[in-house]
């Protein structure tokens, strides 16, 4: 009944590991990913737009492919820990009818679980100007799934979005301290959204107890981001980084599917209705400044911030494809079956670290981020969020004489408060007004922490 990706990108998915879906559910950043490299991660990510240390600045700037000789490998994977849970106590739900009560009614429990986030990434230098590179990598993610008996169910069940990008990349430098590089973000995405349908309105079933449809959609797309950076060596000691990334849209197409659907005029018997469906879906631009400076030849300092334009994301619907499907039963495709308001408001996230050389073999580093929420005015049961702290430590390992190097890191998240979640439903047509008294409501603690492993090799 769902729609199947193409086989080479199930290929794609095997080759690169299917759990990359990141239980992102709870994160600062909207959905997107900060745990794509161990040697950028041990600094929380601090100044990654101006210190290429290996081929992972192919993501965080591919100007940085300048500065590394001959060919470069780096590959790793990062874990990903979220706890998200609403307290019991917290929880207020009211159904289409506020007559009829939500039984049974609990937290949902926990709505993250662990997640691997591999990635690879590879540069050569083809003469003393040019460098390409390539990498994999999952830059954005989202997953939820509450317990079936969640009070909230009619609002949110599964969420989930996976993604994986290939980014080819080219470099020039002009032999003065300035590089220019660019590069393209190939990604497949696809997403899954679920929850139960509220009937206790349907006046024409009013003394019959009717089952709980399940709605269930599936969809999958290819977008492409551009992203260009420079890099300029102001001396020795002292470097500037600028990456800039377009955004663009999704159009996750894929099938809905509602089971156990009651048919009147008895409503003894159910059915399962399909149809094909569009799930937009907004990736925003960005863009991301860097700076590195050696104090001495032991310490250096890193900074940097990045600002996203999350206020591409205005709501999240679920679009009919077909003229007279078996859920909208309109004459023509474009009906619009549900309507989620999001309006997510612009970001920044501002980075600081610092790298300890303490012997040749040897480095350590801590970092400090912090991350704004974009979600704004509707927190909704899919996407609890609120601003966030990044703590970071890491070390890193060098055999100089064979060009390996090993990286590790880990980090802590901190979140500024409680998620408070408000629940309503809205139409398409009417986005910031409630369309029926049905209503969600809980306080969600949020805690997180993630390790990552990082294996490089110079060539």
């Amino acid at each position: 009944m769902h729609m199947r990706p193409p086989l080479l990108a199930r290929a794609i998915r095997l080759t690169t590991l299917a759990v990359m879906t990141a239980p992102a559910t709870a994160l600062a950043g909207g959905f997107s990913l900060n745990e794509q490299s161990a040697s950028a991660m041990g600094v929380a990510n601090a100044g990654v737009a101006a210190n290429p240390e290996n081929a992972t600045t192919v993501l965080f700037n591919p100007a940085g492919m300048s500065q590394l000789s001959g060919t470069n490998m780096s590959f790793g994977a990062a874990v990903l820990d979220i706890d998200a849970k609403s307290k019991q106590d917290s929880i207020s739900v009211t159904r289409k009818n506020p007559s009829v009560p939500v039984q049974p009614a609990t937290d949902g429990g926990d709505i993250a679980d662990p997640a691997v986030l591999p990635n690879f990434y590879l540069t050569h230098e083809l003469n003393d100007n040019v460098d390409v590179g390539f990498g994999i990598h999952a830059p954005y993610g989202l997953a939820a799934d509450y317990d079936n008996d969640f009070a909230g169910r009619f609002f949110a069940d599964k969420t989930e979005l996976t993604a994986i990008a290939f980014t080819p990349s080219i470099s020039v430098s002009n032999g003065q301290g300035l590089s220019m590089g660019a590069g393209l973000n190939i990604m497949y995405a696809e997403g899954r959204l679920s929850r139960y349908q509220d009937l206790s309105d349907d006046a024409g079933a009013a003394a019959v107890v009717l089952p709980e449809p399940y709605a269930d959609i599936e969809g999958d797309d290819v977008g492409v981001t551009f992203r260009v950076g420079f890099l300029y060596e102001l001396s020795e000691s002292t470097q500037f980084g600028l990456t800039a990334q377009t955004g663009t849209e999704l159009e996750l197409k894929g099938d809905a599917e509602i089971s156990d659907v009651p048919v009147p005029p008895t409503y003894a018997q159910t059915t399962t209705l399909n149809e094909k469906v569009t799930v937009p879906l907004a990736i925003p631009e960005s863009i991301t400044f860097g700076a590195r400076h050696r104090l001495t030849d032991e310490v250096t300092v890193l900074a940097g911030a990045t600002y996203a334009r999350w206020s591409r994301f205005e709501e999240l619907d679920i679009i009919s494809r077909e003229a007279n499907g078996e859920i909208t039963r309109s004459s023509e495709p474009g009906t619009y079956i549900t309507h989620i308001t999001e309006r997510w408001k612009n970001t920044w996230q501002f980075n600081l670290g610092g790298i300890w050389q303490a012997s040749p073999q040897w480095a350590f580093k801590a970092g400090y981020a912090w991350d704004e929420s974009p979600v704004d005015q509707y927190v909704t049961a899919r996407i609890p969020s609120e601003d966030r702290h990044w703590l970071t430590l890491g070390t890193q390992w060098q055999d100089i004489r064979n060009g390996w190097t090993v990286d590790a890191a880990i980090g802590t998240l901190i979140f500024e408060d409680d998620a408070e979640v408000n629940d309503r439903e809205y139409t398409h047509q009417n986005p910031t007004e409630p369309s029926s008294p049905a209503n969600y409501q809980g306080t969600y603690e949020l805690s997180a922490w993630s390790a990552s492993v990082q294996v490089s090799k110079a060539f």
